[in-house]
Formats: C-alpha cells, structure tokens, sequence
C-alpha cells in the first residue's frame, strides 16, 4: 500500500521545489519521497494556483467528504436507537473494549459519556446511562524520561537548519508546539532575551485556528537562556520574513508549521539521538526538569510552563516574573557545564 502524507506536508514540499532553488531530485531527497511524489504534488499545487487544468484539492476533498456522508447515512439506520441503550448494554459494551489499550478506553467511554450527557441537557434522554466507575479515567501508559542535553545537542543536529531553533526553544523554554508555530518575529525581544507568548494555533479540519492561551497563565514573557540567543538571531535572519508579523518557523509555502510536517523530520532525528520513543511535547517535560535543577521554585516553575489552575497563575505569576530572568542565566551556565564536561575540561 502507498504510503499516505499529510496534506500539509505536499503543500510544503511543492512550495519548497516551486521557488526553483532546488532541483527536484534534491527535494526528494531531502524530505525522503521520490521524485514522482514531489512532481506529482508540484502539478495539483499548480492546480489549486489555477496554472494548470484539475480537480483542485478542495474539490477532491469535497468528493471524499461527500462519499463520507453518504455512507455516514447509511450506517445511522443500523445505529441503536439511544432510548434503547440501557446501564447493563453500557457495562456489556466497556467490558468487551480492548484492555491492552486503557488510554483509547478511557476516551472512548469518556466521548459516550459526553454525548449522552448533552442528550440529557437537551431533554432528549431521561437519564445518562453511563455508570461505570472510573471508566473515564487512566494512569499515565507510560513514564516520559526527560532528554539529557546530550540527547538533545543530538536530536537538535539531525533537524533541518530551519527547525533547530524550534526543538530548542521547545526543551530550554519549555513550550508547547501551538505556541511555538505561532510565534511571530515581533513575539521575540532580541534586546531583552525574552520569548513573549502571547496566542497559539490549533488545527481544525486541517484549518490553523490562532486563539489566544487556554488560560490565563499561558500568557506570559519567557526568558531565553543567554546561550541561545546567537541562535535566535542567526535564525532570523536566515529563515524569518522582514515584518512583524513573519512567522519564526513558517512552512515551505509561508503558512503555518504543522504537526505532520515537524514530526516527519522528528521522528528520524530522535531515531538518530537514540531516543525513538521521545515524543515533541517530551521537550517540554525536559525543559521543566532542566529549569527544575538550576533551583526554580514550583511557582516560577508553573509560571515558566503556564501550566497551572487560574489561581495558582494568579497568585504566582509576580514573584515567578522576577527570577525568570535568574532562571534563563542559570540553564545557559547548565549547558556550558555539561559541554565542558564532555570535552573532558572539567
């Protein structure tokens, strides 16, 4: 079977190969697809630009979405009718679900239980019958183990130029992708050293939907370690647009990164690092535990993260704004630690 690639991903390797720096077979082997794929991806891009005669991709995806509903009709005769869904057919059905897969358990069970209850806030159902202690719920599957900054200096080498910055930023910073994908020129403080995050994106029927933070402590000015900052501006000056508005790690065709196109490259970098099984949002977890060992409190942690309920932001945000600064220095002389140590100066 042919393998399948994010539409986001073609789009990025058509803009790459339409600018005509790069020959095709050096496309292909920089994202690792043949050539017929990245002609073949450079033709519909044309299509959907109007240059050349076809189906463009929002009517092939409006066709698949049409098959889609009318099967989707079709199976709604065949679907029990919830009136008829009792607490025992609840029980029977979360008995018989996969218990290899506690994870995928919990949220099925946890989606039929939302949907039954807005059944019941709508007064179309008397009752929930969703009654399963527990079944909504799950232990961590797996233990993250943070990067060691060898791991890191690995994974971060084996990453195109255009996107080392961005693993970086990821682990010493501690951010998340969304907010990372849209960090724009004018969210950089060169001058101050500081990252200010201030809105993230999320994909929506493959759309970028750019919001604000999910809450209130996810606004926040995050400071970069000095050792980075040559970095930041090499990279934007190498790979940023001129305005403000410019996204810092923008995909081929200017658009916004997405998950798809960064775990392609990701996924064969933590391969090369040894460590097949870190996952992007692992950084984050790295980049905590690294702040952690300079000797930030749990308070300029969770500031630091913007991870933390409303009121702990509330009540932790002030004091963690004054070391964050103090915290940055300290992971730079962490990093210059490790490298003296493995060049056998200390």
């Amino acid at each position: 079977m042919p393998k399948k690639y994010p539409p986001e991903f073609k789009r990025d390797v058509a803009a790459v190969t339409r600018r005509g720096d790069l020959t095709v077979p050096t496309v292909a082997i920089d994202f690792g697809v043949t050539q017929e794929s990245v002609r073949r991806w450079v033709r519909q891009a044309e299509v959907d630009d109007g240059v050349r005669e076809g189906k463009t991709s929002t009517e092939q995806s409006e066709l698949v979405q049409l098959r889609r509903d009318k099967r989707r009709l079709e199976m709604e005769n065949e679907i029990w009718p919830l009136l008829e869904i009792s607490p025992t057919d609840v029980r029977l059905w979360h008995a018989t679900t996969d218990m290899t897969k506690p994870t995928m358990r919990a949220h099925a069970y946890a989606l039929l239980r939302t949907i039954f209850s807005t059944a019941v806030a709508d007064d179309l159902l008397p009752t929930n019958p969703c009654r399963v202690t527990g079944a909504g719920t799950t232990k961590r599957a797996r233990a993250i183990r943070p990067a060691s900054l060898g791991e890191l200096e690995a994974l971060t080498a084996a990453m195109p130029d255009r996107l080392r910055l961005l693993v970086l930023l990821g682990a010493w910073c501690a951010l998340r992708f969304g907010e990372l994908a849209e960090l724009r020129r004018a969210d950089i403080d060169v001058r101050r050293g500081v990252v200010r995050v201030r809105r993230g994106v999320v994909w929506v029927n493959s759309e970028a939907i750019v919001g604000p933070p999910k809450s209130r402590a996810g606004v926040r000015d995050v400071a970069t370690p000095p050792h980075l900052m040559p970095l930041v501006r090499d990279h934007s000056k190498r790979f940023v647009g001129p305005t403000d508005s410019a996204l810092l790690f923008a995909a081929g065709d200017g658009r916004h990164l997405t998950s798809n196109s960064l775990y392609w490259h990701f996924h064969r970098a933590r391969a090369t690092a040894g460590r097949p099984d870190l996952r992007f949002h692992d950084l984050r977890y790295t980049g905590a535990v690294l702040a952690a060992s300079t000797g930030a409190t749990l308070a300029e942690l969770m500031a630091r993260l913007g991870h933390s309920s409303p009121a702990a932001a509330m009540k932790h945000q002030h004091a963690a704004a004054e070391r964050d600064k103090a915290i940055a220095e300290a992971l730079s002389r962490l990093a210059g630690r490790e490298r003296r140590q493995s060049d056998g100066m200390e």
